[in-house]
């Protein structure tokens, strides 16, 4: 048989909640969930009314699905993000570290058997070198020639650069190679200082600090010295 439903949608809906969902409109009869065994938003629901010529109308309570769906790829790309900075920043600071031993010897102890043996070793800017190899090669992009070669004329700009540099592994590989350069320069200058009898522990500082201020304060050392001797 069929049976007519007098009253509206709304009504129907503050009836379902007053009874918790579980009562149907008709006595005697329970309302049936179709819930699939998934993540369920229970805020939104649809309600929809089916007739049968057996059992008369109920009323069917549709819970909306919700999907949230994870993005694999995005996650994978932060994970890249954050490994590659966490690898620039262990570089950044081991490789300030390890040059450090180097210039407490030439200044603490520039004459001694230990510091004359470790400073003629290469084994330090071998294994520095290779280092920024390995963070050059990451912070390589194909973008990276344009940006050097900016210009008609095959020369840098300094936009594009600031630009480049501002990515960390650009920046962790750069400061390696300033390490590097500086170290060298700094052996440099105490080897110099030794075969002339000249004070080099002021320069081999200043060579960690800024090296061009190094090798130009050890000349100005080595002329000071030069014509002292020679007024004696």
């Amino acid at each position: 048989m069929c049976s007519q439903v007098s009253f509206s949608f709304n009504a129907m809906m503050q009836c379902s909640l007053a009874w918790g969902g579980q009562q149907s409109f008709f006595p005697g009869r329970r309302m049936s969930a179709e819930i699939p065994l998934k993540r369920i938003d229970y805020n939104t629901r649809e309600i929809g009314v089916q007739r049968s010529f057996l059992e008369g109308s109920r009323v069917v309570l549709r819970p909306q699905v919700q999907r949230i769906i994870s993005n694999p790829k995005g996650s994978l790309i932060c994970a890249s993000l954050i490994t590659s900075s966490q690898i620039a920043s262990t570089a950044f600071t081991w490789g300030t570290v390890a040059v450090l031993p180097f210039y407490v010897l030439m200044v603490l102890v520039p004459k001694s058997t230990l510091t004359r043996r470790v400073m003629d070793s290469n084994i330090p800017f071998a294994a520095l070198a290779i280092l920024y190899g390995y963070l050059l090669y990451l912070s390589w992009t194909p973008s990276t020639l344009n940006v050097i070669f900016a210009t008609k004329y095959l020369l840098p700009e300094l936009p594009g650069m600031a630009k480049m540099f501002a990515n960390e592994m650009t920046m962790a590989s750069a400061w390696i190679h300033l390490l590097v350069v500086d170290l060298y320069a700094a052996r440099q200058v105490f080897h110099d200082g030794l075969k002339s009898n000249v004070e080099t522990r002021h320069s081999v500082t200043l060579c960690l600090l800024s090296c061009p201020i190094g090798i130009l304060t050890h000349f100005i050392t080595k002329l000071m010295v030069k014509i002292a001797n020679g007024s004696h």
